[in-house]
C-alpha cells in the first residue's frame, strides 16, 4: 500500500474525529507519506492532538487548520496546491440534533460537502474518498437524508472532473464500535454510573465493525476505486440485547440491570448498507462490494412497459440478513478494541 502513498500529502476533513485519529495513526506509522494536513473545527481536540505524544514525534509531518467545511474560502486556503488525497470525514452526525436543528445539518453535510467537492475540482486533487452511513441507504431521517444527497454530489462530481483529473468516490459503513456516539461507550458509561443499561429494541441489529476496518475500507477503495464508486465491507452484526449482555459479562456485572425504553424517533430496527437497486448492481469483491457508478441517461421510457425484473427479485443488503455473530464472537471482537481493554483495568477484572 505504501507504494501509493509514499511521499504523498493527505487532506482529512474531521480529522480530529474517531475515523480520522485513526486513518492518521495508520499514515504516521506504516506509510512514508509526506505530509497530513488536519482539517476540523474543534480547537481543543486539536489541541490535544497537537500535544500528544504520538503526535509529536511526528510534528514534521502534520499540519492543522481549524476552520469549517462551510467556509470555501477557508478550506481552499488549507487544501493548497500540493495535496493527493483527499478523505472526508467531517459531518454532523447526531440524528436526534439534526432533527431539530435540521438546516445546520444541511449546511454541513449537503452545502459543505459541495464545498469540498468544488476545492478538488479546482485545484485537480487526484483522489477523494468521501466517508457514508448505513443512514444513507432509503433514509427515515435527516441525517440519512443529507448523507445520501452528499453521496450522490459525490458520485455527480466526477461528470465536472475535466480528463479525469479528480475521482470521487464513496465508502459506506455503520457505527464504528466503540467509536463517539455508538452503543457501546453509552453502556459502559451506563455501567460506570450504576445506571440501568437503556435498550431501545433488544432484537435490534447493528452491524460490528472496528476502526480499523473503517481504515482498511478506506485504503480499499483508494487501491481499487473508479470514478463514482460506492464500497461497502461485508459484516458480521449482532443484536442490540447480545451487546449489552457481552458487555456486562467482560466488565464482571453480569446482573447489571437493563431497562427496555423503546424504538426512538428516526431509529431502524435494522442497518441497511445497500439498497436492493444498488445490490443488482453490486459487484462482489471478496470482503468488500463494489458499486458502480449508474451510467444510464435520463431517458425511462424504455422502462415504462417492462421495467426491470432483476430489481424486483433483489433485496437489501443488512444487518438482519448477514452473518449473526454469536457470543463467543462478538465477546472477542469487543476484547480486541484498546478502549474495552481500558475499562476492563478500571473495572479490575480477572484480578
Amino acid at each position: 500500500m505504501d507504494k501509493y502513498f509514499k511521499n504523498k500529502v493527505f487532506f482529512i476533513t474531521g480529522g480530529t474525529g474517531s475515523f480520522g485519529k485513526a486513518f492518521t495513526k495508520f499514515l504516521l506509522e506504516r506509510t512514508q507519506a509526506k505530509k497530513i494536513i488536519i482539517y476540523s473545527r474543534d480547537e481543543q481536540k486539536q489541541f490535544n492532538l497537537q500535544n500528544s505524544k504520538e503526535y509529536i514525534k511526528h510534528q514534521n509531518r502534520l499540519r492543522f487548520f481549524i476552520g469549517d467545511i462551510r467556509d470555501y474560502s477557508r478550506l481552499k486556503i488549507a487544501m493548497d496546491n500540493q495535496v493527493d488525497y483527499v478523505i472526508h470525514a467531517a459531518a454532523l452526525k447526531h440524528v436526534s440534533l439534526s432533527e431539530y436543528n435540521p438546516f445546520e445539518t444541511i449546511k454541513t453535510n449537503i452545502i459543505g460537502s459541495q464545498n469540498l467537492i468544488k476545492c478538488c475540482l479546482e485545484l485537480k486533487i487526484p483522489n477523494v474518498i468521501a466517508l457514508s452511513t448505513d443512514k444513507a441507504s432509503s433514509p427515515i431521517n435527516l441525517y440519512g437524508a443529507s448523507k445520501l444527497a452528499a453521496d450522490k454530489l459525490f458520485v455527480a462530481a466526477n461528470a465536472y472532473s475535466k480528463k479525469n483529473s479528480t475521482k470521487f468516490s464513496v465508502v459506506r459503513y455503520g457505527n464504528v464500535m466503540a467509536s463517539r456516539g455508538s452503543v457501546i461507550p453509552l453502556f459502559i458509561d451506563q455501567i460506570k454510573n450504576n445506571k440501568p443499561i437503556t435498550i431501545t429494541d433488544p432484537s435490534m441489529t447493528r452491524f460490528m465493525m472496528s476502526l480499523d476496518d473503517a481504515v482498511a475500507l478506506v485504503l480499499f477503495a483508494f487501491e481499487n476505486g473508479k470514478s463514482g464508486d460506492v464500497f461497502v465491507q461485508k459484516a458480521p452484526a449482532a443484536t442490540i440485547q447480545l451487546v449489552a449482555n457481552s458487555i456486562k459479562k467482560i466488565l464482571g456485572v453480569p446482573n447489571h440491570d437493563v431497562k427496555i425504553i423503546g424504538t426512538r424517533h428516526g431509529e431502524k430496527l435494522y442497518e441497511t448498507l445497500l439498497t436492493k437497486e444498488e445490490m443488482v448492481k453490486a459487484i462482489d469483491m471478496g470482503e468488500y462490494y463494489r458499486i458502480p457508478a449508474d451510467s444510464r441517461d435520463l431517458n425511462y421510457n424504455q422502462f415504462f412497459e417492462e421495467g426491470e425484473e432483476i430489481i424486483t427479485e433483489s433485496g437489501d443488503y443488512h444487518s438482519h440478513n448477514t452473518k449473526r455473530l454469536d457470543e463467543k464472537e462478538l465477546t472477542d471482537m469487543l476484547l480486541n478494541l484498546k478502549e474495552i481493554q481500558a475499562d476492563i483495568k478500571e473495572f479490575k477484572v480477572n484480578e
